[in-house]
């Protein structure tokens, strides 16, 4: 009787089947949530709904990324996938083309809507929603892309924007309405090609965040309950503040967390006692966040050049302080540059994928201010380890820190101040340069001026212990400070100044207005 019954439902399956379901497809990208999901909300109103994700071989393979995000992102879709399994669903994944894995849809179903978030990302992927858009024409499919955030597509100014941004913030989240009746199946899941990932993605780094829709509201209720009450006095240290700060950049950055739901979360908090200022500080990032993405989306050429077109012309040397471009690129990217701060950090980057944002400007100062490098040979090394890479936000600020934007402050960041003022201790360099840890503070700062005595006291041998500085900070100061202040006098950089603020810059009233 139980192989009967069994028979029956088989072919039952084989009969809907044969009929190829209708259904639509919600495409994830970097929106790896089932909550305040406006686009599976649509979907789910609309009809049966397949959750859709694609690991890109042409992502995989690119210098912007690295294992550490494919695992994040898998470990993201597990987590969906052990919520899915109430409903008798999962998200279906796809290793290849995002066209192919769609058209392997359409084999077994005829996909009535394509939903997803509108992506500001790489150049590469502008391309791909190129074709995927054309592809979703040629089969009559209609595609429907939902802002995401508070970035608008083909924004030419600032004006309205940050009203705007206001109103989405403070919108309603969207609830969608998950059910077994809503989603498509295990066993009809199960008839699509089956993807085969790469076993190194499914082992943990204890090292690094872990991803999840789940982990997002963890961390944030960690942060919420008392991590993030000494978040302003604790943002620019580098080692205290990887307690204070929120964490979140990763979740935010791969969507685990919408953006609304963080700011709606915060202000919340904001009138319990003792929060107000680090709930403000962590607002006004938040604004910055979609700023710097709007800007990247409404001038995306400025991943391959300056965003200021004068600096074009600006010329790195090849030989600078007896050293060539591959001999200063290589020893930042290793931490081998004799500045203890700059290369904990780099070191603590390359282990845990995270260092909080004054570390990170300090890291573009000394490769294109007192290395004189091109900060586009620099510029996919960090996203490579950067976590949180985010293209919209990552690019802007590079060149920002590096200063070629015509339009931003010249910050040339002394390794030794920012170590003195930011890691008096020594704490971070310790943990980071273990060969420093028996150094006294009063010396960890500027191993180089050890004295004989100290050496063998310390057993410290000078340049074999820890390399000797690879440049002298104070000569090559003053040379970025007189090369980047000289070019952007010049008439062409400013008027490409003029141009940019015309283009991106809110107006500081509206700022003040949105940040209340």
């Amino acid at each position: 009787m139980i192989n009967g019954i069994a028979s029956e439902t088989m072919n039952r399956m084989d009969e809907q089947l044969a009929k190829k379901p209708s259904v639509n497809v919600v495409w994830l990208k970097r929106d790896l949530r089932l909550t305040d999901h406006q686009p599976l909300n649509h979907s789910i109103e609309s009809g049966l709904t397949i959750l859709y994700y694609v690991f890109e071989p042409f992502l995989i393979n690119d210098p912007h990324y690295d294992l550490r995000h494919w695992r994040f992102v898998l470990q993201s879709i597990q987590d969906l996938n052990d919520q899915l399994n109430q409903f008798n669903s999962q998200v279906y994944v796809y290793l290849g083309h995002a066209i192919d894995g769609l058209f392997h849809i359409q084999q077994s179903f005829t996909i009535t809507g394509l939903f997803s978030h509108q992506e500001t990302g790489l150049l590469s992927t502008f391309e791909r929603d190129k074709a995927v858009k054309q592809w979703c024409k040629t089969q009559h499919i209609p595609w429907q892309e939902t802002k995401s955030g508070a970035v608008t597509r083909g924004k030419e100014n600032r004006l309205g924007w940050d009203n705007d941004w206001r109103m989405i913030m403070r919108d309603v989240l969207s609830k969608p309405p998950l059910s077994d009746t809503t989603l498509v199946s295990h066993q009809f899941l199960a008839q699509l090609p089956q993807s085969v990932l790469p076993v190194e993605w499914y082992t943990a780094d204890q090292y690094m965040l872990t991803g999840g829709e789940r982990w997002a509201q963890k961390i944030l209720q960690s942060f919420l309950k008392a991590r993030g009450k000494n978040y302003h006095f604790n943002i620019s240290k580098p080692q205290a503040s990887r307690k204070s700060c929120s964490r979140l950049s990763p979740y935010l950055a791969w969507g685990n967390i919408s953006l609304r739901q963080l700011y709606q979360a915060i202000l919340i908090k904001r009138s319990e006692t003792g929060w107000k200022r680090p709930i403000d500080g962590l607002a006004s990032r938040l604004h910055w966040h979609c700023h710097f993405i709007q800007k990247f989306e409404s001038e995306h050429e400025m991943q391959w050049r300056p965003v200021n077109r004068a600096y074009i012309g600006f010329s790195y040397p090849e030989d600078h302080c007896g050293l060539s471009i591959e001999t200063r690129l290589s020893k930042w990217k290793t931490a081998q540059t004799g500045y203890p701060l700059v290369d904990a950090s780099m070191l603590c980057l390359i282990k845990t994928g995270y260092i909080n944002f004054r570390m990170r400007a300090m890291l573009v100062s000394f490769l294109c201010h007192h290395l004189l490098v091109d900060w586009r040979l620099g510029v996919t090394h960090l996203a490579a380890l950067f976590l949180d890479f985010e293209p919209g936000i990552h690019y802007p600020q590079f060149q920002m820190q590096s200063g070629v934007t015509g339009t931003n402050i010249i910050r040339v960041y002394n390794p030794v101040k920012q170590s003195l003022d930011k890691d008096k201790d020594g704490i971070f360099i310790k943990k980071w340069l273990p060969q420093l840890s028996e150094l006294p503070k009063e010396i960890v700062h500027t191993p180089w001026l050890i004295t004989p005595m100290e050496e063998q006291l310390y057993q410290f041998k000078l340049d074999e212990t820890y390399p000797l500085p690879m440049v002298d900070i104070d000569e090559t100061g003053k040379i970025a400070r007189d090369l980047l202040w000289g070019f952007q006098k010049r008439a062409d950089s400013k008027n490409e100044g003029a141009r940019i603020v015309a283009k991106h810059v809110r107006k500081k009233k509206t700022i003040k207005k949105n940040l209340k």
